[in-house]
C-alpha cells in the first residue's frame, strides 16, 4: 500500500468576479507522506488558505486532481468528500470554530458522534483522553466562551485528532496567539504527530515556527517560489 497520504496534481483555482478572473493557485502539485510535517509558508494572499481548502475537500480545483488516501477526492459530491474528511483528515483554524452552546468535551467528541454505530462511551472516553493530552482535564464542562484564547485552541486541536486523521491540515493554528502560546500550540503538535504517527500539513506566515517541519514549501502568487 502507498505511503502517500495526499496527492494534488497540478491544482489551480480562479474566481470570477463579473467580468474579472483572479487565479488564486496556479498549476500546483503536493505529496504528503505518512508521518511527514510539511510546513507551507506565504505572505496573506499568497494563496495559501485557498489551496489548503480544496486540498482538504472544503472547495473544489477548478482544474487538477486531489487523491485522498488513492482515492480521488476533489470530483465527489460534498456528502462524499465529508465522509472522508471525518475518515481520514483533521482540521483546525485560525479561528478555532467551537460551537458556543457545548462544552469542552463535547465539541471534541463532535466528529466521532457523526459517524454511524457510535458507541457514546467509547466517544467521551476518547475526547476526555484528548483533552487531558493536550492539559485541559479539568476543563471538560466549560464551555468556550470559558477558555481563554490559548485553551480553545488546545479544544480545537484535540477536535481535529479525536477521528485519528491521517493528514492533520491546520492554517495559520498559532495566529491568533502570543509568542509564548504559539511555541507551545506547535510543540505540542508536533508532539502528538509522533503519537498518532499521523501527517501534518500546516500554512503559516511565521517562518521560525515553521522551520520545525520536515519541508518548507514558500508560495507567492499562487505558485510555488524558492527561498
Amino acid at each position: 500500500m502507498s505511503n502517500v497520504v495526499l496527492d494534488a496534481q497540478n491544482i489551480s483555482k480562479s474566481f470570477t468576479d463579473g467580468k474579472t478572473t483572479v487565479d488564486v493557485i496556479r498549476n500546483l502539485s503536493l505529496q504528503v507522506k505518512t508521518g511527514e510535517f510539511i510546513s507551507i509558508v506565504g505572505s496573506s494572499g499568497s494563496g495559501k488558505s485557498t489551496l489548503l481548502h480544496v486540498l482538504g475537500g472544503l472547495d473544489r480545483p477548478t482544474t487538477g486532481q486531489v487523491f485522498v488516501q488513492g482515492r480521488r477526492f476533489d470530483n465527489l459530491g460534498e456528502a462524499e468528500r465529508g465522509y472522508i474528511r471525518n475518515e481520514h483528515l483533521g482540521f483546525v483554524y485560525q479561528f478555532h470554530h467551537l460551537l458556543p452552546e457545548f462544552s469542552a468535551l463535547e465539541n471534541v467528541a463532535m466528529p466521532l458522534m457523526l459517524r454511524k454505530g457510535t458507541n457514546f462511551k467509547e466517544v467521551n472516553q476518547q475526547a476526555e483522553y484528548l483533552l487531558e493530552r493536550v492539559g485541559l482535564s479539568h476543563r471538560l464542562t466549560h464551555k468556550p466562551g470559558e477558555l481563554s484564547g490559548g485553551e480553545r485552541q488546545r479544544v480545537a486541536l484535540a477536535r481535529a485528532l479525536v477521528t485519528k486523521p491521517k493528514l492533520m491540515m491546520a492554517d495559520e493554528p498559532t495566529g491568533n496567539l502570543d509568542r509564548k502560546t504559539a511555541v507551545k500550540i506547535f510543540e505540542l503538535l508536533s508532539e502528538l504527530r509522533q503519537e498518532f504517527n499521523m501527517a501534518m500539513l500546516i500554512v503559516t506566515h511565521d517562518e521560525q515556527l515553521a522551520k520545525s517541519a520536515d519541508a518548507v514549501l514558500h508560495m507567492q502568487d499562487g505558485v510555488w517560489v524558492d527561498h
